[in-house]
């Protein structure tokens, strides 16, 4: 067990070491921006050639040319297989799935952790943060206003992509050694697989999930949080302003998540049952404050994005690049179809495996369909889409447009939107690590995840945005595979559920 994890922590670390070689010399702005270059050349771009591998290759180079990378085209093409499998339960079970998160079906005597709605929160949590404030921002700056709409439809058909992997991850869910709730890609890709006669395979795909769901929450779960609300904080407080500012702030933040994640799973939900709900109220009151306060340009941005989205200046091939921009960001915001949000739903209280997917559904709906959107309008009527500048800020001076006191809030808001992200990420990957190297190597995982939540906030946002990507957009690659082989067991078990649901043999709890 020690080989196996030496031999692992050698090939993740690696580049760490090089990296603090680099810079153990000087921490200047010349020592980061030679960290930064070292991490993008010998980390990032190596698996950017593989997960981002443009199909549409015939034409590189070419003015107007089409890209179309493989790993947005898979998640593309799950969400609609999906969508058309379970017959429209992105639309059919939307009204039961508020219905159980608010409690109508909870039964104390169900096995699990947290309630369903905690488990939504806990899942929420890790989705809606920084992706919606300061990813959609870097969307539409790249791709146009027309990006927003992409984002919507990724939203929509992502929601059926995230009912399949949380029934599954409940479905396949186990007591650990230690009396917890375990549940997940890792769980089900094995469990289910060797059902199907595919055990080796199965194996396979379920230790790379769990890799690169480490990755994942090293870099989009915790660096790129740390940075993004390093870049906010320190415009509105200038004690950060600095190297040694950025290390301060680095420690502070590791301190609190540090203090929420040795609790597990339970503080964890109920953490993240209050914080959630009050920064997505504040942060969607405040966008619907700056849209009415421009209600003449909600008709003519909307009119913009939509014709964006299908008639942008570069023809063909420029729409293709905006639809593969808006559906880049919804995948990297509500995760849909990454699998991680199976790990928190399935320690939800519940005897029916499909009423927690259900449930899960409501995910992408509020974390892109309302709030991506919401980020996305104030940035086309505000026009400040236009302006260069880290995705945060560009979001900040949005909302400062007509609340010139606002960035201070969006400032406490970004904060507790990292906060909560980190602290749901960090369980992500615990469950992944104890997953291969044993229950109790939880404590070492959390050690190494508070000392990422330092290096990201001192490393620059360019190398620490693509890493972010490529480890969570490539959880996807075993994940929706396992999706697509176990989607007849998800079939057959909404089909019963269903059938239960509408002849009224399913009862409401009494309490």
């Amino acid at each position: 067990m020690f080989r196996r994890f030496l031999a692992f922590a050698l090939t993740l670390f690696s580049p760490a070491l090089a990296l603090a070689q680099a810079g153990a010399a000087e921490a200047t702005p010349t020592g980061l921006a030679r960290l930064d270059a070292i991490f993008g050349h010998y980390v990032v771009a190596p698996i950017a050639s593989v997960f981002f591998f443009d199909l549409a290759f015939w034409d590189n180079g070419d003015p107007g040319e089409i890209k179309i990378p493989i790993i947005v085209l898979w998640l593309v093409l799950g969400a609609i297989f999906f969508t058309l499998r379970f017959k429209f339960i992105n639309l059919r079970g939307f009204w039961h799935a508020i219905q159980v998160t608010r409690g109508k079906y909870d039964d104390p005597s169900h096995e699990g952790e947290v309630s369903h709605f905690q488990a939504l929160s806990s899942a929420l949590s890790a989705t809606v943060g920084l992706g919606n404030i300061a990813g959609v921002a870097v969307a539409v700056h790249t791709g146009g206003p027309g990006a927003v709409f992409w984002m919507v439809i990724a939203g929509f058909l992502g929601m059926s992509s995230k009912f399949t992997e949380c029934t599954l991850g409940q479905l396949y869910r186990e007591v650990d050694a230690r009396g917890n709730l375990s549940g997940g890609p890792m769980r089900y890709l094995q469990k289910g697989l060797s059902e199907l006669g595919m055990k080796g395979f199965g194996r396979v795909l379920a230790v790379a999930f769990a890799i690169l769901c480490i990755g994942g929450s090293f870099g989009g779960g915790n660096m790129f949080q740390a940075n993004q609300s390093y870049a906010q904080v320190k415009e509105v407080i200038p004690f950060f302003d600095s190297d040694m500012g950025a290390l301060a702030y680095g420690v502070l933040l590791a301190l609190m998540v540090g203090v929420v994640i040795i609790g597990g799973i339970k503080r964890i939900g109920t953490v993240a049952g209050v914080v959630v709900p009050i920064m997505c109220g504040v942060y969607l009151l405040a966008g619907a404050f700056i849209i009415i306060s421009n209600a003449d340009q909600i008709v003519p941005a909307f009119s913009h994005i939509v014709g964006q989205a299908f008639t942008p200046e570069a023809g063909f091939g420029g729409m293709i690049g905006v639809l593969m921009t808006g559906f880049q960001r919804a995948a990297f915001s509500n995760e849909a179809g990454i699998g991680s949000a199976s790990i928190a739903h399935s320690a939800a209280a519940t005897d029916e495996p499909v009423r927690e997917g259900i449930v899960a559904l409501l995910e992408p709906f509020i974390d892109t369909i309302l709030v991506c959107t919401m980020t996305g309008l104030v940035m086309v009527i505000t026009n400040t889409y236009e302006n260069s500048g880290e995705g945060v800020v560009m979001t900040s001076n949005a909302f400062a447009t007509v609340l010139p006191w606002f960035p201070k809030v969006l400032t406490f808001a970004v904060f507790m939107f990292a906060f909560s992200t980190m602290i749901s990420w960090s369980y992500y990957g615990e469950r992944c690590f104890t997953y291969l190297f044993g229950t109790g190597t939880s404590m070492l995982y959390r050690v190494i995840f508070l000392g990422f939540v330092v290096l990201g906030s001192v490393l620059e946002l360019g190398s620490v945005l693509d890493f972010s990507d490529l480890m969570v957009l490539g959880m996807a690659f075993p994940n929706i595979l396992g999706l697509y082989l176990l989607s007849g067991k998800v079939k057959r078990a909404l089909d019963s559920y269903w059938s239960k649901l509408k002849s009224g043999e399913m009862k409401p709890s009494s309490r």
